[in-house]
């Protein structure tokens, strides 16, 4: 009984160490990059601006394209336009529905 007993205390010890060290691994991850977040090279200290400046602007664009600009939205109108007049028209953007009957089968037999 004693064996158990002891078996049941480390596993619930094992377990609570288990938790406090995943805690304080993710909070000195944490920690950790903040403060190297001052050493990075230039080209990694360049590659998280640009990441850092992509988040902003696509954030501004709300949904749309990051830096599409005006040309950029007349040739997608042109191609959208193009596409409607080689498909038969109708909303490209949505999915088409289909309708689909079952074959009658007993109409020839008698």
């Amino acid at each position: 009984m004693a064996l158990h007993r002891l078996f049941q205390l480390t596993s619930l010890l094992r377990s609570a160490v288990s938790v406090t060290l995943r805690r304080n691994v993710g909070l000195s991850a944490v920690v950790f990059n903040r403060a190297v977040a001052s050493d990075l090279d230039p080209v990694q200290k360049l590659f998280v601006d640009k990441i850092r400046d992509y988040r902003t602007k696509s954030k501004s664009a709300a949904g749309g394209v990051v830096d599409g600009g005006v040309a950029y939205e007349k040739s997608v109108s042109e191609e959208m336009t193009k596409l409607q007049r080689l498909y038969g028209g109708g909303d490209l953007v949505k999915f088409p529905d289909f309708k689909f009957q079952d074959p009658k089968f007993d109409e020839g037999a008698k």
